[in-house]
């Protein structure tokens, strides 16, 4: 249990009303105490202000023009220049009476301008919130509004519906201001609200370059990240400057330990969003580092080429891009001759097994990685060394395929945004810790508590938990909800509601949620029996239980269908058959599936929360099946347990695939 952890505190037996816990356990690499920010560091501002003194003409942000519609090579700019600009913006926020401690949203997709405005917010100690639509239609609104956002900077495209947002948030909010241009109309609709706009080169000609920077403390205030998970409105994250900088100093600790650590020639490719804590996290700290990064065009379909273009070290990836990746790679040696797939296989098996013996990834198989692996890695542009995989679980056999082919090493990790991303990480070329998502972090300790009601036992000789966590990387609280804070902090100690397993070398396995939440593989999180309340109210319908898998995503489900309603739909649509057979009849499928999403769309359900295929079940759950409890909540763990075939044919089904 011990080989890459070590106990610090004993395991605690349940006591009274609460349930018991395992022993405190931290990485190997912080044994004599977790991980401590270096004397007098303060912000994040004075990573930046120190790598733009170092490297004041390396690359730091780089972004690909389009001009008359073509795309051109990935145009940068120095760390000096993006520090000028950062000050210009930061004196030209303060003049707009946003004081230390206040706070400014930030919102659209990665580019330059949303890392300026960041490091601009930085600088002057101001509060950065980051807004985005993907939790709701009104989600930009309740920010703004929640967290009394004053000034917001706005990707160009999205100036016209932050515009329709003002009759109901110009409140707080007063000054708007675009990651580019700005039209006379929409200054004068913004005028019209009270709010004044401006675009990006407008405002930054306003600023100073010599405004003179506020003292900055650790406690302070960096970010407010606002969060789904449950019903209801999003929560506000509150991260501290330590937090922040403690997150992204142990990645820092890590790759010292176990691989190399990131240098200004390093470059680091960015797309998944910067609204998000796992982008952040990495771009601060490839910034601390000097290295450069550069912006993907926000296009899905050029990934791939801005890849190659950039030529990146670094890459960050979800599961479902990963999945993209080995699916394309697959159809292209499947597509070969007899003989090179033969050859790529025996090379596979050859470097697997190197890899199992403990060989690190660079010492596995170097004629293997040259004659046939190395087509794979320039995919990825050629120089990739180090890919990151978090948001949910990587699965098992992408995992194994791309640490084989890649040439680069792959870490798994896991974290919340109230662990400021990564509080796991698998350790470089430790290949026993692939299927898992590694070990703590050198800033958390973590232990685990049983939850009987689900048959987890953290003192079993198996030992599985509610994952608990403390450390200097925590959050410090939901803004304006105490209530929710102390629900989830006890005792000094956060409760995921994320279920683990410690394997025998210390990794951590998550198994399940305590809760009836859970991701997809884009790392959307689905609030189950919120969704399933809305697909009730769909009258063709007595019982729904709707099922998302985390390697995947979309939603299936099965449906006890109201037996009247089936038999008035077939008999309108000379259908005929008993009951059972209707429910198996593919027509009944696909209407009782449409008019369930058009429940869905109705009462605005988000894009992934719509179901992608249904099984119709014509016998209610019930508890001889041992499939609801006597109050009639449905049991998830054997729902699943008896319709496991059922939901892998339905998957099989919805992808397209033969069974």
């Amino acid at each position: 249990m011990e080989a890459y952890t070590v106990k610090v505190e004993e395991s605690r037996p349940a006591a009274g009303d609460k349930p018991s816990t395992g022993p405190v356990y931290r990485c190997i690499y912080a044994k004599d105490g977790l991980l401590e920010l270096a004397a007098g560091v303060q912000s994040p501002w004075e990573f930046f202000s120190l790598s733009a003194k170092r490297y004041p003409h390396n690359q730091m942000l780089g972004h690909r023009e389009i001009v008359d519609g073509k795309v051109g090579p990935y145009v940068w700019q120095t760390y000096e220049e993006a520090h000028d600009k950062a000050i210009r913006i930061g004196s030209v926020i303060r003049s707009c009476g946003v004081n230390p401690g206040d706070h400014c949203g930030i919102y659209g997709s990665n580019c330059p301008e949303w890392v300026i405005a960041m490091q601009a917010c930085n600088a002057h100690g101001i509060t950065y919130v980051p807004l985005y639509d993907t939790l709701g239609a009104h989600a930009v609104e309740f920010i703004i509004n929640h967290a009394e956002v004053s000034i917001a900077f706005v990707q160009e495209n999205k100036i016209q519906s932050m515009l329709t947002c003002l009759p109901s948030c110009a409140t707080y909010l007063k000054t708007i201001v675009s990651f580019g241009k700005v039209t006379s109309e929409q200054k004068i609709e913004a005028e019209e609200a009270g709010v004044s706009c401006f675009s990006w080169a407008e405002f930054a000609s306003m600023g100073t370059s010599n405004h003179r920077l506020p003292q900055k403390k650790r406690t302070d205030i960096c970010t407010i990240m606002y969060t789904s998970g449950t019903t209801g409105d999003p929560k506000g994250v509150i991260l501290t400057n330590e937090a922040i900088m403690a997150e992204f100093m142990t990645t820092e600790h890590l790759l010292l330990e176990t691989d190399k650590v990131v240098t200004e020639e390093d470059t680091y490719f960015s797309f998944l969003p910067l609204a998000h804590v796992f982008d952040q996290i990495i771009e601060n700290y490839c910034i601390s580092k000097g290295a450069s990064i550069g912006f993907w065009r926000g296009d899905v379909r050029y990934l791939l080429e801005d890849i190659q273009k950039l030529k990146p070290t670094l890459f960050c990836g979800v599961p479902r891009v990963y999945d993209r990746i080995y699916t394309g790679i697959n159809d292209k040696i499947a597509s070969g001759g007899t003989i090179s797939r033969k050859l790529f296989q025996f090379a596979y098996d050859y470097k697997l097994q190197n890899l199992k013996k403990g060989l690190k990834q660079d010492q596995a198989s170097p004629f293997f990685d040259k004659l046939i692996f190395n087509k794979i890695k320039q995919s990825l542009g050629g120089r990739v060394r180090i890919m990151l995989s978090g948001s949910a679980p990587l699965p098992k056999h992408v995992e194994e395929f791309l640490r084989v082919t890649s040439c680069s090493i792959l870490l798994q990790g896991y974290g919340l945004t109230e662990s400021s991303a990564g509080c796991f990480t698998s350790i470089a070329n430790v290949f026993s810790m692939i299927g898992t998502v590694g070990v703590p972090v050198t800033t958390i300790e973590a232990r685990l508590e049983s939850v009987p009601d689900m048959g987890y036992d953290a003192l079993s000789t198996v030992p599985r938990g509610e994952i608990c966590l403390r450390g200097t990387t925590l959050f410090s609280g939901y803004h304006k909800r105490p209530d929710l804070t102390d629900d989830v902090l006890v005792d000094g100690w956060f409760h995921t509601g994320d279920i683990g397993e410690w394997q025998p070398n210390g990794a951590m396995k998550i198994i399940d949620r305590k809760k009836n939440i859970f991701k997809l593989s884009q790392g959307e999180y689905i609030a189950v029996e919120n969704v399933e309340s809305i697909y009730s109210r769909c009258p063709l319908l007595t019982s729904i239980w709707v099922y998302g898998n985390s390697f995947e995503s979309f939603l299936v489900g099965v449906v006890v269908p109201d037996k009247k309603c089936i038999e008035d739909w077939a008999s309108a649509n000379d259908v005929t058959g008993d009951f059972k057979s209707l429910c198996e009849h593919p027509k009944a499928r696909k209407y009782v599936l449409e008019e369930l999403n058009n429940t869905g769309r109705k009462h605005e359900l988000r894009g992934f929360e719509m179901l992608k295929a249904i099984h119709l079940e014509p016998i209610p759950f019930d508890m001889d099946r041992d499939l609801i409890t006597p109050t009639f909540k449905l049991k998830r763990p054997q729902l699943l347990k008896h319709y496991k075939d059922c939901i892998d044919q339905l998957y099989r089904e919805a992808k397209g695939q033969k069974a």
